[in-house]
């Protein structure tokens, strides 16, 4: 693999290590700040606000801009962002901070998913996208639990400060391993674009994204209360239950690059099918502790495995202008998170139980299954239709 891939892994792992640090160290920032819990925690919904804002609209401002130096900016935006937050006099100034580094998120992946499939044969796209990903991955494995450790002893401030300082190792890395790349394009460029989100085949794929890897939040988002009161860990057991699902991201993750490039729409099939089944039976298994661990471990993996697969049919679908869909694919990654926590919240407001949300997040999976079932049956009818009379009998009936 490349080199150049190292920088945008580290770029992830920056960005992984941002977005999820701040829910180890919510406590300290509301107590510091003398908010509530509640109020602080508009710091988590206003970066995944951020990230959906920030995809499409700096993707689109960057399209007359030559995508290395367009990333380069991103890591900048991120810098700021960590730094303000880092040094932030006022809750406000903290929330302004968040917003910004979020802004970066969903651009840098967008066009460094676009970038490191340039990188690479065409049999390796899925494998690139994997590697750099894999920074996201390890941050949830090293980045939280250690950015959380150095808040607890050296206050919620260094936290951010180091991540700060991992953006700037990003951006030099940026700066002298990746090649020069052309502009992402002009006018007529971003037309085609656009015109890519008319293709149903993006869209169904985004809608898998949504629902696919959101059932997965479902769960996690409610892990602390669910391990807790159902499987009887104690508290301080829940930072390493995350550890255990970040583990899992990291092998789905590599092993969803891998097999994507030999078989996208059967790994897709495999990965939501199973990850559907793993989510109904965490219901049963949040009952006992070494069952909840495994299960911890399988909901990371399987979930994990259909991120590399899904990003790379949203290439495949727009390989003439796929920046924009790229990036808006990262940010249908957050609002599936968005949407599988609040249905979670639903269903315990409603009186089920901490475990309801996980068949919750089973039932949008399977939903993904199903939208994977039916882009691959549309995909075949019109390959079929596209071939002349004579050889259409030679491609089989979806």
């Amino acid at each position: 693999m490349p080199l150049a891939l190292l920088a945008l892994a580290i770029g992830a792992f920056g960005i992984g290590t941002t977005e999820f640090v701040i829910t180890g160290l919510l406590p300290l920032v509301a107590d510091d700040y003398g908010v509530s819990i509640p109020t602080a925690g508009i710091l988590v919904t206003g970066y995944a606000l951020g990230v959906l804002v920030g995809a499409p609209l700096l993707t689109v401002l960057g399209t007359r801009i030559p995508r290395k130096r367009m990333l380069m900016m991103l890591m900048g935006l991120f810098i700021v962002g960590n730094a303000l937050s880092a040094v932030a006099p006022t809750f406000g100034l903290m929330l302004v901070g968040r917003v910004v580094a979020s802004l970066a998120h969903g651009a840098f992946f967008g066009i460094g998913s676009v970038i490191a499939a340039g990188l690479v044969a065409p049999n390796r796209k899925a494998a690139a996208l994997a590697m750099m990903f894999t920074g996201l991955t390890v941050a949830n494995v090293v980045g939280v639990p250690l950015g959380t450790l150095i808040g607890q002893h050296y206050g919620w401030r260094a936290s951010f400060g180091v991540v700060a300082a991992i953006g700037v190792v990003a951006m030099a890395g940026i700066a002298a391993l990746i090649p020069h790349q052309p502009r992402a394009g002009a006018a007529t460029l971003l037309r085609r674009e656009l015109a890519a989100f008319r293709n149903v085949q993006v869209v169904l794929a985004m809608a898998m994204t949504v629902l696919g890897f959101g059932g997965v939040f479902a769960a996690i988002t409610y892990i602390a209360p669910m391990m807790t009161g159902s499987a009887g860990f104690a508290d301080s057991s829940v930072t390493w239950l995350l550890v255990l699902f970040g583990a899992g991201m990291v092998v789905g993750n590599l092993l969803g690059g891998r097999y994507a490039d030999r078989a996208l729409m059967p790994l897709l099939y495999v990965s939501l099918g199973a990850l559907s089944l793993t989510l109904a039976l965490f219901t049963v298994t949040a009952h006992n502790q070494v069952a909840a661990a495994i299960t911890v471990v399988l909901l990371g993996a399987f979930g994990f495995a259909t991120v590399p697969p899904l990003q790379k049919r949203v290439l495949d679908q727009t390989s003439d202008a796929p920046t924009l869909a790229s990036a808006v694919n990262v940010g249908a990654f957050n609002l599936g998170n968005a949407l599988a926590a609040w249905l979670g919240g639903l269903v315990i407001s409603a009186g089920y139980g901490y475990t309801a949300p996980n068949l919750a997040g089973a039932a949008m999976t399977l939903a993904a299954l199903v939208l994977a079932v039916l882009s691959a049956s549309l995909e075949r009818r019109t390959t079929r239709a596209d071939l002349p009379a004579d050889t259409r009998a030679l491609v089989p009936q979806p």
